[in-house]
């Protein structure tokens, strides 16, 4: 029990840690991507998330092996083996480095012609649109070897050293916004530019800080090529997942760029971006929570990893439902306030992509369950065989004449099936709980799902659209929402330890 208590405080702790670089990277990024937009223009804005797309579509690659790289440091930390960790850190450099010359290779064939062959970009924009796609080449080649000492500090739980260095990057980004608008230069090449040395900076900082605080953090000439077959066979089978997750996200911006042009490629930037705000209030929890449920499986203790998941599902929903409620009700009131010009389309997008993101991220402690096993080839081919419909259905509907938004109805619906299959995937490999999950999890997330948009929709039904009423929906929505969650939501012991975490807060507050 003592060891969970701990287990329990540092992922508290972590948690808090992670909220409050949340909190101050959000700010200024919705701040800053206004400023962008509105430096930019529409389209220009719109040219950069559907060029940064194409280089995105290559991170299938680096996924794979993250999580694998990932997956494989945390379970040798939860065995203790710091010499076999070493290995397997010196091994993933290694394959990573192979991997970016890669992707230099084929982004620099496949992703020039498809540019300047295929995409819907106006022809005064191509060269600007190739700098991008050159420069954000790079920024990926740089993000990509720092996937090993990012998964280090994730795998020891370091959330303090994100913390900082993320306050660090925000701070980056804002001069990006002082530097774009004084720029005489075409905007769109200087912001991309800026960006790419961004990346270039995080990265040597978070060498740094690895080589100085963990010991297996730095790169030697070690080979093992039963560690390389185990690692790459991993991460092999993790490519076919990652391969339907960056179709159906990228893949999409692809279809809606050649279907309806950059505008709307503006109008899903701006979705995604306040998605990717909110998100990140699950992401900081569920980092934190991870590693956990990795080490309690290395260590055998699959009751713990049970109680993980199903707390880690049902939490990541509600933490996310929180903020859902009140910006799906108010979505064209928001937009308004925080943009000049609002893309055509983005409020639908908006909507549609938070309800997507719910689907996703109410399986993600079911995934990484079933890759804390290892055990993920029968997966993988399940899932992408059924997660990859999205694309091909999007397609179709747009042959037909379907609206942009269409796309995230596929997504939706397929993503709720692959978490069926999940569940039935974790039965089979670690004896998972169906029924308890069932009960613990999918009875009180439905129960808080009808039940919080009652008192806020009966607001927005009899005020009209107004400042007043944008204050008063989000007050009501984060009041009848946490008093439900509390009530309907949690458990005699869940709710015990908030009340408990509470009252030790207070207090700390009140010492100082």
């Amino acid at each position: 029990m003592g060891v969970i208590s701990e287990n329990n405080k540092r992922i508290v702790k972590n948690t808090l840690l992670l909220y409050v670089r949340m909190i101050f990277t959000m700010v200024v990024s919705l701040y800053t991507s206004r400023i962008v937009l509105a430096t930019l223009g529409i389209d220009d804005y719109g040219i950069y998330n559907v060029v940064g797309g194409v280089v995105a579509m290559f991170s299938v690659l680096s996924g794979s092996l993250s999580s694998a790289i990932s997956r494989f440091i945390t379970f040798e930390l939860g065995h203790g083996d710091s010499k076999r960790m070493k290995l397997i850190f010196s091994t993933s450099i290694i394959i990573q480095i192979v991997m970016a010359f890669v992707v230099l290779l084929v982004a620099e064939i496949a992703g020039v012609w498809f540019i300047n062959e295929k995409m819907n970009i106006p022809n005064d924009r191509l060269f600007a649109a190739n700098w991008v796609l050159q420069c954000s080449i790079l920024t990926f080649i740089i993000n990509l070897i720092s996937v090993p000492y990012n998964a280090t500090i994730i795998a020891h739980e370091k959330m303090s050293a994100f913390a900082y260095v993320s306050i660090l990057e925000v701070i980056l980004k804002l001069l990006i916004v002082y530097l774009l608008y004084m720029s005489s230069y075409d905007r769109l090449i200087v912001y991309a530019l800026l960006l790419m040395l961004v990346a270039l900076v995080i990265r040597v900082v978070y060498g740094i800080y690895c080589k100085k605080h963990f010991a297996e953090a730095s790169y030697s000439l070690i080979w093992d090529r039963n560690v390389f077959n185990e690692m790459l066979r991993f991460a092999g089978w993790n490519f076919l997942g990652n391969t339907s997750y960056i179709l159906n996200t990228q893949g999409v911006n692809m279809l809606i760029n050649l279907y309806f042009g950059v505008a709307l490629n503006a109008a899903r930037g701006i979705a995604v971006q306040v998605d990717g705000a909110v998100m990140s209030f699950v992401n900081n929890f569920t980092v934190a929570l991870n590693p956990q449920i990795t080490k309690s499986y290395a260590s055998g203790d699959y009751q713990y990893m049970y109680k993980l998941i199903n707390q880690g599902t049902k939490f990541s929903f509600f933490i996310m439902y929180f903020f859902i409620v009140p910006f799906v009700l108010e979505t064209e009131t928001i937009l308004i306030i925080w943009l000049k010009e609002v893309p055509e389309q983005s409020a639908i997008f908006l909507r549609l992509v938070l309800f997507a993101s719910l689907v996703s991220v109410s399986g993600n402690e079911l995934y990484y369950g079933i890759i804390s096993t290892g055990k993920i080839k029968n997966y993988q081919l399940m899932v992408s065989l059924v997660g990859v419909m999205v694309f091909p259905l999007t397609w179709i509907a747009y042959q037909l004449g379907a609206r942009a938004s269409s796309a995230y109805l596929f997504f939706i619906v397929i993503y709720l099936s692959l978490n069926i299959i999940r569940l039935n995937f974790l039965k089979k490999l670690i004896y998972f709980p169906v029924k308890e999950f069932l009960c613990e999890v999918v009875k009180p997330i439905s129960i808080v799902a009808v039940s919080a948009f009652v008192l806020p929709g009966g607001v927005v039904y009899l005020m009209p659209p107004s400042l007043p009423r944008l204050f008063f929906v989000f007050i009501i929505s984060f009041i009848s929402t946490g008093s439900i969650i509390y009530r309907w939501g949690l458990t005699g012991s869940e709710r015990y330890f908030i009340v408990i975490k509470s009252r030790e807060l207070v207090k700390k507050i009140a010492n100082r």
